[in-house]
């Protein structure tokens, strides 16, 4: 199991931020990050840039000389990133980190409030302990339709609905997944233990977890999250908190960046398999679950119902988003396979939230 490392309530913190044409969400993700109650000289920011065209860069090199005019501040680094991924980012990245957990926020993030990192850190009092994660995603009525749906969806893909994989609360099914986990609760969270074969989609969006455990994981150019995950399982018990607050994630502006949003996914997969760089076993997946995401799709009308469901549970019209939001996941998906296998590439990437 290796040896076990005590960390105090008030942990030292390294926060790893990949960008990428972040410009429209990254000034409320710094400041959601620099308005925390917590000891700044126990931060520090790592963001590895992938070459943005927007203002991202103007946006950092503003933050550095505002943290450079504080006398309190933390620790801030920009880094190159030439392969651009978030993937690439967040291991250029990790590579630097000095402190003893590991944040992963992204630049389409935003802490809901300045206590956030002090309720995300308390559970790694806790020995057994080796990572955390928020259990939901804030849902705000002002945001945009898409992150409204995502938010109360609890996923960003609705395919995971049906696959029962997904890692945050859904105001349909009630859960904030439907694979197997051995669950203890705690006052502020849930222990979970996961199974090492059917780990849900855990790793980013406000995800921590101690450095010494992946100082022991070889990460390579890569860093993709449930492959990591995967990995240390063959040396130590998968023992998280899914702690009982949100994180905002601001997924898209409208249709078409959600649409290659879910295209970029299956094609970068494949590439990614293609190279040997992808190593959780993904043929495991629930089958019944995916014929039933098609049927559902060319039948439509239990889209539809799940709909009416989610509405009836939590009335927004966002909900009525589902039926295309999983058509444009079936095309996406069905289209980006058939490339993915015969052409060995990934998508280009561009703004986060275009």
């Amino acid at each position: 199991m290796g040896e076990k490392i005590f960390i105090p309530q008030l942990a030292s913190i390294s926060i790893i931020m990949p960008t990428l044409n972040s410009a429209k969400t990254l000034k409320d993700c710094l400041q959601s990050i620099t308005s925390q109650d917590y000891p700044r000289d126990k931060l520090e920011i790592i963001i590895a840039d992938g070459g943005s065209t927007d203002s991202t860069l103007t946006i950092l090199s503003q933050f550095s000389h505002t943290q450079n005019l504080d006398h309190s501040t933390f620790n801030f680094q920009l880094l190159p990133n030439a392969l651009k991924t978030g993937e690439a980012g967040k291991a250029i990245c990790l590579k630097q980190a000095k402190n003893e957990l590991i944040a992963f926020i992204d630049s389409d993030n935003i802490l809901p409030d300045k206590n956030w990192l002090r309720n995300m850190v308390r559970p790694f009092e806790d020995l057994e302990i080796i990572a955390s994660e928020p259990i939901e995603y804030t849902y705000r009525i002002n945001d945009r339709y898409i992150t409204r749906y995502c938010a109360l969806l609890g996923m960003n893909d609705p395919l995971c609905l049906f696959l029962g994989n997904y890692d945050r609360y859904s105001e349909l099914t009630g859960k904030w997944t439907e694979l197997p986990v051995a669950l203890e609760e705690k006052k502020e969270y849930l222990k979970v233990t996961l199974d090492p074969e059917r780990i849900p989609t855990i790793g980013a969006n406000g995800f921590l977890i101690r450095r010494d455990i992946l100082d022991k994981v070889e990460v390579g150019d890569y860093f993709f999250d449930v492959d990591i995950l995967y990995a240390i399982s063959s040396f130590h018990a998968l023992k998280m908190a899914k702690v009982r607050i949100g994180i905002i994630h601001i997924f898209s502006d409208n249709i078409s960046t959600f649409a290659r949003k879910q295209r970029r996914r299956v094609v970068d997969y494949l590439y990614y398999r293609k190279l040997g760089v992808r190593k959780y076993p993904w043929s495991k997946v629930n089958k019944i679950g995916l014929v039933n995401f098609i049927f559902s799709c060319l039948l439509l009308f239990p889209l539809i119902i799940q709909s009416i469901k989610g509405y009836l549970a939590k009335p927004d019209r966002a909900w009525f988003f589902h039926p295309l939001a999983c058509w444009l996941t079936l095309c996406e998906y069905g289209w980006g396979s058939v490339r993915g296998r015969f052409c060995n590439e990934r998508l280009e990437r561009k703004a986060r939230n275009q």
